[in-house]
């Protein structure tokens, strides 16, 4: 599920029906496009600024989508790469947009676009272009406050701060967004609330992996337990193991592992992460993420 993309440039994000100009404890910097693993202040979801390099250079830009779990719609994260253009604007095109690489991962947010997204002093500044937004439309309360929250994590984690998020129209500001309160500014639910338990960082949806590769992510399992394997095109596990994240209370932690790959014949198989379930299915089963990769 999550090969970083590029949106390349303004442009090409007006093109999505931006208007560019326009974490909890989230991160500080993003030191390379391979590397996130957590939208934890200690680590980094965003560039320090807020705009992708003009020289050309890509930054990694989270953008969470919408995925089933056994707790029902949660939110996954997805890197994606910004080159040359405003890394909020990039990253809430890409929220409504709902293009991710990953094909298990959707959007819920209806059709339209932002007049504007910017970052002001004290927040993240969200000007709608009509008030076709300000309602739920079609959707039922609960996807409307998924919905919601798919947008503020994504632009905390561009902005690498958990800054509310405040929304106007017509330049004033707005009750309402998908039908759900604005109130002050809006914030991050907890992550326990609407985060999937298991997110896959590394390998990214597609990768070409060689003989051994490093697994990251996060996740909330039972001891901190990741349970991985390793499935061939059939879908008959051909190699498992787990890792041991930095926790299991409270949000969900980092984890690692390495993957030795190389008594496999090349060829396509999927990674699984998922959390471990000493219910054994009575609470639904596990909360798993797959990765579809190569192995050359």
């Amino acid at each position: 599920m999550s090969l970083p993309r590029t949106l390349a440039a303004a442009g090409a994000v007006l093109a999505l029906g931006m208007l560019a100009g326009c974490s909890d404890d989230e991160p500080t910097t993003e030191p390379t496009p391979s590397a996130p693993t957590s939208d934890v202040a200690t680590e980094s979801d965003a560039a320090t600024p807020s705009t992708g390099t003009p020289g050309g250079e890509a930054s990694a830009v989270p953008a969470y989508y919408v995925g089933t779990t056994p707790q029902g719609d949660r939110l996954y994260r997805e890197f994606i790469q910004v080159t040359g253009a405003d890394r909020l604007v990039a990253t809430a095109a890409a929220v409504t947009s709902g293009d991710p690489v990953d094909p298990d991962y959707r959007t819920l947010w209806p059709k339209g676009r932002f007049a504007s997204v910017a970052r002001s002093a004290d927040a993240i500044e969200v000007e709608l272009a009509d008030d076709s937004w300000l309602s739920a439309g079609s959707l039922a309360p609960p996807e409307a406050r998924l919905a919601v929250q798919q947008l503020v994590y994504s632009l905390q984690g561009a902005a690498g701060e958990r800054l509310p998020v405040r929304v106007t129209h017509d330049g004033k500001p707005a009750t309402t967004l998908l039908g759900e309160p604005v109130g002050d500014g809006l914030a991050a639910a907890p992550e326990l609330d609407v985060l999937a338990l298991v997110n896959v960082t590394e390998p990214a949806e597609g990768t070409a992996v060689g003989d051994t590769f490093t697994a990251t992510g996060r996740a909330s399992s039972f001891e901190a337990t990741v349970p991985w394997e390793v499935q061939d095109s059939s879908g008959t596990v051909v190699l498992d193991g787990f890792a041991t994240a930095e926790g299991w209370v409270e949000r969900l932690y980092p984890w690692s592992s390495e993957v030795d790959v190389s008594e496999l014949p090349a060829g396509t198989y999927t990674f699984v992460a998922r959390t471990d379930d000493p219910s054994g299915g009575e609470g639904g089963g596990p909360t798993e993420d797959t990765k579809r990769i190569t192995i050359k």
